[in-house]
Order: C-alpha cells, then structure tokens, then sequence
C-alpha cells in the first residue's frame, strides 16, 4: 500500500512536470489549447510511467533514506518513460501538438521534481534529531574521535553520529593519505596522512583536545607499513584504542599481527566448478564489454516496442489473478550478488479467503499456463536487463538454495532471459546437467553463440523443449578437461 501511495505521488509529480514544461517552451504562456493537444502524449506518459516505475525499484525505496543510487535510478527510470511516450505517440500521431523541445525540458524537470521532493523529505526528517537521554539524567562527556579514511563507509559512519549520537561523539578530524589537508566530508577537516597521527593528537593536546579513540573506516591492509606502525604505536603509548568500522562486515579481516607484519592474507573471493582457475578463460572475453552495450541499446528499444504489450498482460493478470501485477524472487547474480527477478503473475494467491491452502493444480488458470508457455510473464525481466542485473543470454538465475555449489563459475556472468542449457534441454534434463552446459557457455562465450541460442529459443518457445544429448556430452568433456 506504501508503494501505491508513492507511485500515485509519482506519478502526479510526472504530470506536473509535463505541464511546466509545456508551459516553459510557451515562454511562460499558459494556454488551454496547447494543453489540449498534448492529452495523448500525456496519458501515454502517465501510462508508460505506471509500469516502469514500479519495475526500476523507484516506488520501493524510503524517501527519508534516498541515496545516490535510488537517484540514478529516477534519471534511468524518467528516460525511458519520456522516450517511450515519445515512441508510443510518435506511432499514434505522429507527435502532433508535441515540439521537439519539449521531451528534453520534460525530463530536466521531472528529474528535478522527483529528486527533489526525496531530497526534502530526507532533510525534514534529518531536522528532528532523537535524543537517547532523559531529562534528569546527565549527559556524560562526549568522545572525540579521529576518523582514519575518506571513503563510503567513513560518510556512513558521520551520518550515524549526527543522526544517533551527537551528544556522546565528537568527531575532531580525519587522517587520509589522498586527500589534501584542509579538504572536509560532511563538515569534517582532514588533519593529515595516518602516518602523522602522533604530531597530529599532541598538536590537539595543546589545543585542549584530547582523543579518546581512533575509528578505521579503512582495512589495515590497505595502509602503508609506515601508518600501521603509527597507529600501533599510538595505541600502545597513549592508550587510545583503535576501532575497525569493517570487523564487523567482512568475517574474513587480517588479523593485527598479519597487519603489522604486511603478511595480510588475501581474501577469497570465488570458488570455480571444478576446481577451475581463472585463466583457464573463463569469462575473461572482451567480448563481456560489448556484449553489455548490445543488452542496454536492446532492451531499451524492446521496452518501447513492447510497453503496449505488457500494459496489455499487465491487464489480463489484474483480470485473472487480481493484484500485485508482479511476482519477484531474489536470486544470486553476477558475482554471486542477490537481485530481484520479476515476472507478471501466474498463480493465484496461495490460500482462499477462509485461509485454507489451494493446490498448485487449482492456483494457475489456463491463461496463467499460456503465459509460462509464450513467456511473456518474463517480459518485466527487461528491465532488470537495462539496470545491468540480467543479459538477454546467460545462465538462468537459480533459487539459492537451488545454486550448485560445485558450479558457481555460471556465476561468472550475468543471468540471462535464455541460455545455453534452456535451448539444449531446459526442464528436461537433471539439473547437474544444466550446470555443466552453463559453465561450458561461460567458457565459450561469443556474440555467435549468442546469436545461436537467441534463434535456438524461437523454436523452443514454439515446439517445446528438446534434450540434446551430444551437446551435454560436450560440456562434460571440456569440464572433464579443464579439471584435468
């Protein structure tokens, strides 16, 4: 229901920017005319922007908590919906009563209103800083801090102080070896390099300023010798701790001892099928980076070609199993990374109005089967495609707990809407088989074996799913091989 509230006030913001921008390209001319005009382009607007919101995430992310990344998702999610009713009225009329102008001033100020209105309900909320302490208790002395770093988890950490501890932590400084002495993160002056924290805390000492702890919002490891054994030394000599803002985040962090002697151990970050190393040329194409720009200059124009066709699914979904329009899982992804894929609707809810649990049998309609067939209720995974989680070719993005762990190298590359597996046997065959012809397509990735299984699907979509027992074998002699 949050959702629904924040997409009507979405779209209204979407309205209101089409009408200034009219307005503006009129020269602050407001005529009913001209606003008469643009009806069609406006409702293909408003429309198109009631289905790509809710898919770009837009609608789920918490105003008070808005960041940059929900930011470039508003700017990716304002451009499609402009240059989709764009398309779709183009198509219709011909963009009769639209000026040229207009789409560009449009998404100026619906990004401006968008990324605005979240900006300010987050510095309304910042205004009212909650206070931990009663009344009639006394405050203790607040701490003073050194931040060592400049980084994302530093500007965290300096959010959480002033949000949640103002009264009992006072950040003095920061120490950072790259950034300049003089420059600030969040009103925050950078003191000097790590390396030069024993004159900087005796500078502070003079001025009455005496630090009680030193918080690391970078890892050891990635300090000089000379900064580690400063720090080190400072903590033995003036007793001030040392605080590691990461220990918590990552349970594999380098002990102090490996620290101090730079003997930090590397982390471990994949685990191949097979025992398979990384230059046995898996994944390791350049093909990867152009195989990513065909995905987004693909899905866009797809998403613009198909929008009257999911508005119309979207429809039918709403008439057969009612609301929400969408179904979504998390998945494991690119880098093992969980994403969300979404699908239009199959089933119906899982138990009746008197809470009694339905048969699968009596859940999915005839209508609910023909859209699994055509796969058309993988049509809102389109998006997922253009925001970088999925490709249109690649392994299918599993259930977690149906990820094989001996074969997380198909975790190499991002999912994809079809694959290798789906057009050489996809539910037909065990799913150690599936995995094997997987990781064989990370290993032989090509934009000709791309083209191959994007027509293999046509013939699957249409005929059904048929094992190829010569292909399977393939994979399981290269597998054999590369292990070899």
């Amino acid at each position: 229901m949050r959702s629904l509230r924040i997409l009507l006030v979405d779209l209204a913001l979407v309205s209101i920017a089409l009408v200034a921008s009219s307005v503006l390209r009129e020269n602050l001319e407001f005529s009913g005319d001209h606003l008469l005009a643009l009806i069609p382009y406006g409702l293909l607007t408003v429309s198109t922007a009631a289905i790509v919101l809710p898919l770009s995430g837009v609608t789920r992310a918490v105003w008070r908590y808005s960041s940059p990344q929900n930011y470039r998702d508003i700017v990716a999610a304002v451009i499609a919906i402009v240059a989709g009713a764009a398309v779709l009225t183009f198509i219709a009329n011909r963009l009769d009563g639209v000026s040229r102008a207009l789409p560009l001033l449009q998404v100026l100020i619906t990004i401006t209103l968008m990324i605005g209105a979240r900006i300010a309900s987050r510095l309304w909320h910042m205004r009212r800083t909650p206070s931990d302490w009663p009344q009639d208790v006394v405050v203790p002395a607040a701490e003073s801090v050194l931040v060592v770093g400049v980084n994302e988890l530093a500007e965290l950490y300096l959010h959480c102080i002033t949000r949640y501890a103002r009264d009992r932590v006072r950040v003095i400084g920061l120490l950072d070896s790259r950034a300049p002495r003089g420059q600030s993160l969040l009103s925050h002056r950078v003191l000097g390099a790590p390396e030069d924290v024993a004159d900087i805390v005796r500078t502070l000492e003079v001025h009455g300023v005496v630090i009680t702890r030193i918080a690391l919002a970078v890892p050891l490891r990635e300090l000089s010798i000379q900064a580690r054994e400063a720090l080190f030394a400072i903590e033995a000599s003036n007793a001030i701790p040392l605080e590691f803002l990461d220990e918590k985040l990552a349970s594999d962090r380098p002990s102090r001892e490996a620290a101090r002697s730079g003997d930090a151990p590397e982390t471990r970050t994949q685990t191949y099928a097979l025992n398979v190393k990384a230059d046995a040329g898996l994944a390791n194409s350049p093909y990867r980076t152009v195989k990513r720009a065909l995905d987004i200059v693909l899905a866009a124009v797809l998403l613009v070609m198909l929008a009257p066709l999911m508005s119309l699914v979207a429809i039918v979904t709403i008439v057969n199993v009612g609301f929400p329009v969408l179904f979504w899982q998390e998945r494991p992804g690119l880098g093992a990374q969980p994403f969300k894929v979404f699908k239009f609707r199959t089933m119906a809810a899982a138990h009746d109005a008197q809470g009694r649990r339905r048969l699968e049998s009596q859940r999915i309609s005839a209508i609910g089967n023909a859209m699994r067939r055509t796969r058309v209720d993988e049509l809102p995974q389109l998006i997922s495609i253009l925001m970088g989680h999925m490709s249109f070719v690649g392994p299918r993005p599993l259930l977690p707990i149906d990820q094989p762990s001996d074969y997380s190298a198909r975790l190499l590359v991002r999912p994809g809407l079809t694959g290798w597996a789906q057009i050489k046997g996809g539910r037909a065959i065990s799913p150690t088989d599936k995995a094997a012809l997987d990781v064989w397509y990370v290993k032989n990735m090509s934009f000709m074996l791309d083209i191959k299984i994007a027509l293999g699907t046509i013939p699957m979509i249409l005929f059904g799913e048929k094992v190829e027992t010569d292909a399977i074998a393939q994979a399981w002699r290269e597998l054999e091989q590369m292990q070899a």
